[in-house]
């Protein structure tokens, strides 16, 4: 039997742990909740309302911002990202991405081109252009989008690749495939600063690719 004290540190750990989380609608086991959590709609209600607007006054000159994230992560986050991204998480940060494509990846569904934005012939950035693409850089860089206002880390997690699919499926699927290297790519996006990491992975929510030189 537990003693009174223990029961004290049970009931305010799972007082804690109730209030980490906002309670909202999620779906039914039938599926027929009509207020059911949609992360693929509720991406496309806001993308061009929202995100794209906020990426576009965000984002800084990916060497500018890259330079800064080297030596003052923090301070490169508050200036070009989320400065209300949870303590323990990463930062990340907006781009504009600009440059010749050196290198191309497009036998996997995780494809992706090396972009040289210096001009010195060597890869500055990876740039991710799909259809699979890893991780949440675009949820992640938005400050209106908090972990608290979700029901649970499942239902972040699913709105996080939420973005990454509608990226996707409206710019990325229009890009060409084939004889991608000299060509220019224009990108903006956000990339999330990882360790060990050969070159920033950068999410796009606009991309361009030029014609063949």
């Amino acid at each position: 039997m537990l003693n009174k004290p223990t029961w004290s540190i049970l009931a305010v750990t799972v007082g804690i742990s109730l209030t980490a989380c906002k309670i909202l609608p999620t779906q039914s086991a039938d599926g027929g909740d009509a207020a059911a959590f949609n992360p693929d709609k509720m991406v496309e209600e806001i993308w061009a309302a929202k995100v794209v607007p906020y990426l576009q006054q965000k984002a800084g000159p990916f060497p500018e911002v890259h330079a800064l994230a080297k030596t003052d992560p923090a301070a490169a986050g508050a200036k070009y990202g989320n400065p209300n991204k949870q303590a323990n998480s990463p930062w990340t940060f907006t781009v504009r991405l600009e440059g010749e494509i050196v290198a191309a990846n497009t036998q996997s569904r995780a494809a992706t081109v090396d972009v040289d934005v210096d001009g010195d012939g060597k890869a500055d950035a990876r740039v991710q252009i799909g259809p699979a693409m890893r991780g949440t850089a675009l949820r992640d860089s938005l400050d209106f989008v908090q972990f608290n206002d979700f029901t649970n880390q499942i239902d972040f997690a699913q709105f996080g690749k939420a973005f990454n699919a509608y990226a996707g499926k409206t710019v990325l699927s229009k890009l060409p495939r084939d004889a991608l290297e000299g060509r220019t790519a224009k990108i903006l996006g956000a990339y999330t600063l990882e360790s060990g990491q050969d070159l920033p992975l950068v999410t796009p929510a606009e991309a361009e690719i030029g014609p063949k030189p």
